[in-house]
């Protein structure tokens, strides 16, 4: 195998991915709960929903003492704030 080849994954194995706005804050999400090994959910979770505002939701959590599994609670969080808002818009939950 080429020395070069291994050198050139290793080279592009640092680089960036992200391509798309909604990854990108996903993956900040994810750094602002101490949950980058969830990284993917958050990333789809901002591709559906409203990516600024789960990231404010986010960073709320992130700054409550309190909360010692920040990104089960989050999870918990948006999914009631979705419910509530399908409630309130006549829509159901996909859930259901």
């Amino acid at each position: 195998m080429d020395p070069n080849y291994l050198e050139e994954l290793r080279r592009r194995a640092k680089e960036s991915r992200i391509y798309k706005k909604h990854q990108l804050l996903g993956l900040e999400i994810a750094q602002a709960l101490g949950d980058e090994k969830h990284k993917t959910l958050y990333i789809k979770l901002a591709k559906e929903g409203d990516p600024e505002r789960l990231l404010v939701l986010a960073k709320r959590i992130a700054d409550n003492g309190m909360v010692k599994n920040k990104g089960a609670y989050f999870m918990k969080v948006q999914a009631e704030e979705r419910k509530q808002h399908n409630k309130s818009n006549g829509k159901r939950s996909s859930n259901n």
